[in-house]
């Protein structure tokens, strides 16, 4: 479901409207809820799949990049932010790649889940407090809390994919 409301948070994102904000806060609150439900129901029915493992967090990615990149029109998210994100995105699915490739699966870890989940907060906060400007001005900056935001969700993103490396390093062999 995150894959299939992407594109159409993105459009709210981009459009230039005054009510646009509170649209995309209503698709990206509901994809995030969908990737919660998701895994909360697989679990409890002991659905868990490889498949299942391998998209969620290709799905993650593809929501978060997106709205991200729409951000950065909107002087919302530094490009570099941007480019960190993407970044440990490439490196960590690079591992997954090199796992698969010997037929091991690599979940997401806690310190994955844990920057998903800010991730997914903090653009969430950004779109409320825009939201709230559509109809009365904020006693700050949208701007700089945003920015704030998402350069902690930066920090997060290098922390968490440095303890993917740590912890699954051992998969990459430089004599192969």
């Amino acid at each position: 479901m995150r894959i299939i409301l992407t594109p159409v948070a993105v459009f709210f994102m981009l459009w230039e409207w005054k009510y646009s904000p509170l649209f995309a806060l209503a698709v990206f609150v509901a994809a995030s809820v969908t990737d919660f439900f998701d895994g909360k129901i697989a679990r409890s029915r002991n659905l868990v799949t490889d498949f299942g493992k391998f998209l969620d967090p290709i799905a993650d990615k593809i929501i978060i990049i997106s709205i991200l990149i729409c951000m950065i029109t909107k002087n919302l998210c530094s490009p570099v932010v941007v480019i960190i994100v993407i970044f440990r995105e490439f490196i960590v699915s690079s591992l997954r790649l090199v796992a698969a490739s010997r037929s091991i699966v690599l979940a997401a870890g806690i310190w994955g889940k844990v920057k998903t989940a800010s991730q997914m907060i903090s653009v969430s906060a950004v779109l409320i407090f825009l939201s709230i400007c559509a109809f009365k001005p904020l006693p700050f900056s949208v701007q700089t809390v945003s920015n704030v935001l998402m350069w902690i969700n930066a920090a997060i993103a290098v922390f968490s994919g440095i303890d993917y490396l740590v912890k699954n390093g051992n998969l990459i062999d430089p004599c192969e």
